[in-house]
């Protein structure tokens, strides 16, 4: 088996690969530097955990911070770290992303081939199997690829090309500084929130993440609002945006905006954050038909995007990988597998993505009068935006 795709959900299908019994396991990964240094943020529901724990592909000794609330504030008067109107339950554990990819990069047996620096320019279908074909120009036959490549994925494009990441009209910006630099007072971002900073066409969420190789503690903040019209060109078609791509219109903008409608507090958090981890992320949304057709198969963001808001994200991925390998164990064709996932993953990849569009239109594109909320409001307001059904990801088959 190939397994397009080297990151968290690379490394995941590599694991639901090899856990099969597949005579040959090879990762392509196109990327030649440390994946691990990637310090982004991300959250893992705790139901999620216990189910993937339950399938082997996460364990408690990957570096975690348990999460356990959702304030929800407001610029308002003097008030350093602003009004809150409300709190939500966030029953979540915190990863920093270089770190669990190391985690899960490390379970992968010694019998899988994982080669970095190797570029797939394409996937060409064959009746039992496909070929991978390398932007050296080499080509290698397989069984089964994998793709696991990301919202640009050339195994997706070889199975539906006109199934193509569209662009969702906003962007969040993301970044990370040391929780030993946050400003004070200590009690304004307690160690368990997910402080979520409101304002008029946008929102900011800022939660503790273990820092870099599991050593000490990050704070990590996304930024969701849309920018100035004239940037849409840049992020309209997705092949040509470089990753965490930002300009000095996006920093500016941001800045602006955080000046004008955050409380003291957040604003410094803001520009304390060293200007190398800071970074812009388009919202996009796709989902293909199906996940999987042939022997070529999708995962993670290759098969379905889903927005930040979602609390699924990366994790999605690994769900993807366990119930592929689940599939695969339990069917006696490839056929009947491929079908098998394709019927459980398809239907939950387009429920993410429009989860995430609802979320984004409630939280980015038609926020609410957010200083006239109170509790009841923010409850009413959660279950309509769709915040009931499916925050965090829904629930594996056993």
């Amino acid at each position: 088996m190939a397994v397009v795709g080297g990151s968290i959900a690379g490394c995941s299908a590599a694991l639901a690969a090899s856990r099969t019994g597949a005579d040959e396991v090879v990762v392509y990964e196109r990327a030649l530097g440390r994946l691990q240094d990637r310090g982004v943020g991300l959250a893992l529901h705790n139901d999620r955990y216990a189910e993937l724990e339950a399938a082997g592909y996460l364990d408690a000794g990957m570096p975690w911070v348990q999460l356990a609330r959702r304030p929800w504030v407001v610029r308002r008067g003097a008030e350093r770290a602003g009004h809150e109107i409300g709190v939500l339950p966030f029953p979540f554990r915190s990863y920093n992303w270089g770190s669990l990819w190391r985690e899960l990069r490390s379970r992968i047996p010694e019998t899988v081939t994982y080669r970095t620096g190797a570029a797939v320019a394409q996937v060409l279908p064959q009746e039992d199997g496909a070929v991978v074909r390398l932007a050296d120009g080499g080509e290698e036959r397989f069984d089964l690829v994998i793709g696991a490549d990301g919202y640009r994925s050339v195994v997706r494009a070889a199975m539906y090309p006109d199934a193509f990441a569209r662009y969702g009209g906003y962007l969040a910006w993301r970044g990370t500084l040391p929780a030993e630099q946050l400003p004070g007072p200590a009690e304004a971002f307690l160690p368990q929130d997910a402080t979520t900073v409101a304002f008029p066409g946008g929102h900011m969420i800022v939660y503790r993440i273990p820092g870099p190789g599991g050593v000490g503690t990050n704070v990590n903040w996304v930024f969701y609002a849309t920018p100035p019209a004239s940037t849409r060109p840049w992020f309209d078609d997705p092949t040509t945006v470089p990753p965490r791509a930002t300009t000095q219109i996006l920093t500016d903008y941001l800045h602006r905006v955080v000046e004008e409608h955050f409380p003291p507090f957040w604003q410094e958090v803001v520009h304390l954050t060293p200007a190398e981890e800071t970074f812009v992320q388009p919202m996009y949304d796709m989902a293909a038909p199906h996940f999987a057709c042939g022997r070529l198969v999708l995962l993670g963001d290759a098969a379905s995007i889903a927005r930040p808001h979602t609390g699924s994200g990366a994790i999605k991925a690994v769900q993807d990988a366990a119930v592929l390998e689940r599939s695969l164990r339990s069917a006696d064709s490839w056929a009947a597998a491929l079908h098998s996932y394709d019927a459980e993953r398809a239907p939950v990849g387009r429920a993410v993505l429009e989860l995430g569009r609802s979320l984004g239109r409630a939280q980015v594109q038609q926020t609410p009068e957010w200083t006239v909320m109170d509790q009841r409001a923010m409850d009413s307001w959660w279950q309509e935006a769709g915040g009931g059904s499916g925050f965090g990801g829904h629930t594996l088959r056993r």
